[in-house]
């Protein structure tokens, strides 16, 4: 059972490492004029903290998304740039992946619901 337990946080992990990537990537194309498969200076730091973050968290097994998370662990400045980030790519994922905006909201509706219950219990 750990074993599976391990291998889907595992999965979880790459995925949202994956598209966080994928979203700085989009925002640095459209703001920086950064070609595609590259990344300025800024974002690459930016990119490779976020990656850092993620294959520390030890929340990762119940959380959904950092933005749900009751423990902050991105310093001030880089919590900043990744929020300008989200919100300029958030919104245009749809054109670029699809399925995975699809599953973000998805998620993030159920984690709602089960915020609400805890709250409500």
């Amino acid at each position: 059972m750990a074993r599976v337990d391990s291998a889907r946080v595992a999965s979880k992990r790459e995925r949202e490492k994956r598209m966080v990537s994928e979203m700085i990537a989009l925002y640095c194309r459209k703001r920086h004029g950064a070609r595609r498969g590259e990344l300025c200076p800024e974002c690459a730091e930016l990119a490779e903290y976020a990656r850092r973050r993620s294959d520390r968290c030890p929340f990762m097994e119940t959380k959904t998304f950092c933005s749900n998370c009751r423990v902050h662990c991105y310093k001030p400045e880089m919590r900043e740039k990744i929020r300008e980030v989200m919100r300029f790519s958030g919104s245009r994922m749809i054109f670029h992946h699809p399925v995975a905006a699809i599953r973000h909201v998805t998620e993030t509706k159920a984690e709602e619901r089960r915020l609400k219950r805890e709250r409500d219990a």
